[in-house]
């Protein structure tokens, strides 16, 4: 009892605690909670209609796309400007998909297996063309190549031989089909939207009379660059009421920034320059005196790779490849410069022949339990095939088919490097007479080919460059650096910037309306921390020094101003307003001018310009070369009038006001009279213009681009 009265007496006190407690506990689970969710959004590349693309799964769809490029253009790598594009198609692509899935669910449309088999069947999709199953007889889609392949690659995965190979054709094949589905239901979903615009009778009849009634009139013109801008008093309320009249305009989906910055872009000193000339001189008298090639080029840290191989110019930069069609063999250049590239360069022609540039061979690889048992085998072999034994027999023999190849020059000649057994083996093929056999020694074996055919003899060149990028040394960019970071360091607002730039040599530029979505700051490569820092900092804010480019640039940025989504201010749109606002004065202005006039000679009387015009018609918008404008209001306003009339008021256009008369009005020559054709047109642009309904789409799908945080 004594505890008891003990708790009593202490219970607000046990209250006080056990509600911190609780307090503390759920407190905790928020904030966990509250990092989980911040842990998550910034995972997160973007956001489409609530659904969230996580960093991996962007990645995902980034490495698949990148191995289809590689796969159907037959390449390693892809460079950063094709990188780039590869990210943006693979964003737009998740954007457009997302979209149009989630407005098919809303009807209920989707693409079942039994639709995607018959296409399939017809194989006449512009993207089944793209998949390894065309009949090479037929050109088209063969769904039975499909089936057997898959058949196959069940069988063969077990096989490690072959198990790459038939995944690389298999995942190629799934994002064929993956896309086929997507264009499927977005093709769907714009017919069905198409449908519900329609031709009529009336529509196709007022087409083919706005096609084929030709006007010719008397045009007078009165300019509004007759009005200088000065005469024109634009208050605030008239930009407000054009920004109202307009604000669908100003409507923006995402966000948007405006910035100021200094960039720099470090270069060679005269010292720098100099030293590089110094050296290239000596690489040029080293080739010139007989050194070996190799060794020279390599020594000069040379941009273009010597191989001892005869090359087609292809093999060479532009500016090499023009300077050795000049030059006479055993011949060595002075230095010289290429703007272009930026570089120093040396040059000697080894050798100039005419050579196939392209060899179909055959071959027989002979090995052994050591390399004298080859030697003797593949000799065996030789005087076998030179007494007349079959290739294909001899070939199968040792496992091998025999079959004939083709080695073009393409397939070398952009090589960096090639070891003695490859460079042997493509001089013997590429000097080799037709029909003729040869034994080649490999360091582990030996290859006896014979050249089937040869095709293209052009002009092959053996060549040492040394090209040297016309670098700034450290020193150099020591000294720019330092420049550059006392400018930013005593200057730490944008005014500050702009009144001090001109001291130091520096210039302020401004870019406005720049968005998350672009890849490089002012152009400059390697700039993506810049960009974080450019969507992530307040008005007013100065960024840090940035060192980007190629390693040659320095940057600061200045945040000038935030647009966020939605509309646009008036005051960010003032000039577009204001040049509207003294378009409209104008045109009141000269509304007062020529009001009462009444035919083209009271026109001309009062100061506008006449001329004659033939074949106007209401489809076609009218030049009008007064004013140096297309006015499609004008076309409008001419239809509408009979012939003989004048105008019954002063027409407003977009360069100018204008009068006229219909001196006549008539079908034109070969007029249009095929309704069904019309109707078909229509039709076409009816699907255009659905055609536009992502567009609308978009604007309402709540888009959230986070990719510069990542990518």
């Amino acid at each position: 009892m004594a505890a008891l009265g003990t708790i009593r007496k202490r219970g607000v006190t046990l209250i006080i605690i056990i509600g911190l407690g609780l307090f503390a506990f759920i407190a905790e689970e928020f904030f966990r909670s509250c990092e989980s969710t911040s842990n998550e959004r910034r995972q997160q590349v973007g956001e489409v209609l609530g659904e969230k693309i996580s960093v991996q799964e962007f990645q995902a769809l980034l490495d698949e796309y990148q191995e289809v490029v590689k796969m159907t253009q037959g390449r390693d790598n892809l460079t950063d400007d094709e990188l780039n594009s590869v990210k943006d198609q693979v964003w737009n692509t998740f954007v457009s998909t997302t979209i149009i899935r989630k407005e098919a669910e809303k009807v209920g449309l989707t693409v079942t297996d039994e639709e995607l088999q018959n296409i399939l069947i017809q194989g006449t999709n512009p993207i089944l063309q793209q998949s390894p199953f065309v009949n090479q007889q037929t050109g088209r889609f063969d769904a039975s190549m499909l089936t057997k392949f898959l058949a196959d690659y069940k069988k063969n995965m077990s096989n490690p031989q072959v198990a790459e190979q038939y995944q690389r054709i298999y995942k190629y094949w799934q994002f064929l089909e993956k896309t086929l589905r997507q264009q499927t239901l977005a093709v769907k979903y714009q017919t069905l939207i198409a449908n519900s615009l329609f031709t009529n009778p009336i529509s196709v009849k007022m087409a083919l009379e706005g096609e084929n009634v030709e006007n010719n009139i008397q045009l007078a013109s009165a300019s509004y660059a007759s009005i200088n801008d000065n005469q024109v008093k634009v208050e605030d309320s008239d930009l407000k009421k054009k920004y109202e009249e307009k604000k669908e305009l100003f409507k923006q989906v995402a966000e948007t920034r405006d910035i100021k910055y200094v960039d720099f872009q470090v270069v060679a000193s005269k010292a720098d320059r100099q030293a590089l000339l110094q050296s290239m001189k000596a690489a040029s008298a080293d080739l010139q005196n007989g050194a070996a090639p190799e060794e020279v080029v390599r020594k000069n840290q040379s941009q273009v790779a010597y191989t001892g191989l005869a090359v087609t110019r292809n093999a060479f930069p532009r500016d090499i490849a023009a300077k050795i069609d000049s030059m006479a063999v055993g011949q060595t250049t002075e230095p010289f410069e290429t703007m272009m590239d930026n570089t120093l360069n040396v040059v000697k022609l080894i050798s100039k022949n005419q050579l196939p540039d392209s060899v179909e061979y055959r071959q027989i690889q002979v090995g052994g339990a050591s390399v004298d048992e080859a030697r003797n085998r593949a000799d065996s072999i030789l005087n076998a095939l030179q007494a007349g034994a079959d290739f294909e027999t001899l070939a199968k023999k040792y496992g091998q088919t025999g079959e004939k190849q083709w080695l073009t020059s393409a397939m070398y000649e952009h090589a960096t490097s090639i070891d003695a057994d490859t460079k042997s083996y493509i001089q013997t093929l590429t000097n080799t007479a037709v029909n003729e056999l040869k034994k080649i020694d490999f360091t582990q074996g030996n290859v006896i080919v014979q050249v089937t055919n040869r095709k293209g003899n052009v002009d092959k060149y053996v060549a040492a460059v040394v090209k040297h990028t016309i670098d700034f040394s450290k020193e150099t960019y020591s000294a720019a650096y330092n420049k550059f970071s006392q400018f930013v360091s005593e200057n730490q607002t944008v005014e500050a910037l702009e009144k001090a730039a001109g001291k130091y040599g520096f210039k302020v530029q401004e870019r406005k309306d720049m968005s998350s979505a672009e890849h490089f700051v002012a152009g400059i490569r390697s700039t993506r921390d810049a960009l974080k820092w450019i969507f992530e900092a307040k008005a007013g804010e100065l960024s840090p020094l940035y060192e980007c480019g190629n390693n040659d640039h320095l940057l600061v940025i200045a945040m000038t101003k935030v647009h966020p989504v939605g509309y646009l201010t008036v005051e960010d749109v003032k000039d577009m307003l204001k040049s509207e606002v003294i378009r409209d004065k104008k045109f009141e202005m000269l509304s007062q001018k020529y009001a009462g006039v009444k035919n083209i000679a009271e026109a001309k009387a009062k100061g506008m310009q006449v001329n004659e015009v033939p074949q106007v018609t209401f489809n076609a918008p009218v030049y009008v070369q007064a004013t140096g404008a297309s006015e499609p209001s004008l076309s409008g306003a001419v239809a509408a009038t009979k012939a003989g009339q004048f105008s019954s008021h002063l027409v407003k256009g977009n360069a100018g006001a204008y009068l006229f008369q219909v001196v006549k009005k008539g079908n034109r020559a070969n007029a249009n009279k095929d309704a069904k054709a019309m109707e078909a047109r229509l039709q076409q642009q009816a699907m255009q213009a659905a055609g536009r309904f992502m567009n609308e789409l978009y604007m309402k799908a709540n888009v959230k681009d986070n990719r510069y945080l990542f990518f």
